[in-house]
């Protein structure tokens, strides 16, 4: 379980409600339920409007992606690339297909599969390609959907606040109560405004930054599947691949290496 996505918009809101009661403010100025039916309420409707019903229904499992998705480690993807091009190597392609099982990834079980069939690289690249840019499209529905939430509730929070200023316009018989009033009509913008830049956009990023990493797991998958069908040496194929490697990710995968050399020597 990834607890960076909880950890920052915890920290995200304990600071903006620390930061009002450290001014004197009190805890209940902050708690509206009319205006928070109206901007939560608001922005769910609208989002919903611009999305079918079965695409809002990901968004429990939207959350479930940000919570518990780990992304592929590409270290450990170089290394089960390799370790399929050195028994390709020696038993043969055709050897690929009992290794099958012991492939965690869809993507590249489904990539092997297609090499062992003799596929011709190109029909593989064009698959796999296919297959990459259907993960690229559904991954970017579950961003637009809060980016969309993200772009709806400071608006819902403006017409919060103007539906306030009306009622409180209509009570200007009785002056006492018009500070409260105009106080809770702006809690709508508040609402909006935070809802948007704490909740809803910053879950927006980290899909599409999982969404990312994955895309270029997809990539290094595709390059190393091609160049192993290929008959490439293995150590090729293993520079190949670290060059998607960050600095701090090439270290890790230099150690993985020699790490794999000293046992095989020993």
């Amino acid at each position: 379980m990834d607890l960076a996505a909880i950890i920052g918009i915890t920290i995200g809101a304990a600071s903006l409600v620390i930061g009002f009661l450290s001014e004197g403010g009190h805890i209940t100025m902050l708690i509206a339920p009319s205006a928070m039916l109206i901007v939560f309420g608001g922005t769910l409707g609208a989002t919903m409007a611009g999305f079918a019903l079965h695409e809002i229904m990901l968004i429990p499992k939207l959350f479930k992606v940000i919570l518990f998705s780990k992304p592929i480690n590409p270290v450990q993807l170089i290394e089960t690339i390799v370790q399929l091009a050195e028994k390709a190597r020696r038993e043969g392609l055709l050897y690929l297909e009992n290794q099958l099982k012991e492939i965690d990834s869809p993507f590249l079980r489904k990539g092997v599969q297609l090499v062992v069939d003799g596929t011709d690289p190109e029909v593989v690249r064009s698959i796999m390609e296919t297959e990459m840019y259907a993960m690229q499209e559904r991954h970017k529905l579950g961003q637009e959907i809060f980016n969309q939430a993200g772009g709806y509730a400071p608006t819902m929070g403006i017409i919060g606040t103007v539906m306030g200023l009306i009622h409180v316009l209509g009570s200007l018989s009785d002056p006492e109560s018009l500070g409260p009033a105009i106080a809770l009509a702006f809690t709508a913008t508040l609402y909006g405004v935070c809802s948007a830049n704490v909740f809803y956009f910053p879950i927006a990023a980290r899909l599409k930054n999982l969404s990312a990493k994955e895309e270029i797991a997809y990539m290094m998958m595709i390059e190393g599947l091609l160049a192993l069908q290929a008959g490439n040496n293995p150590i090729l194929i293993r520079e190949r691949l670290t060059a998607y490697l960050r600095p701090k990710q090439r270290a890790e995968a230099e150690a993985e290496k020699e790490a794999g050399e000293a046992y095989e020597t020993a």
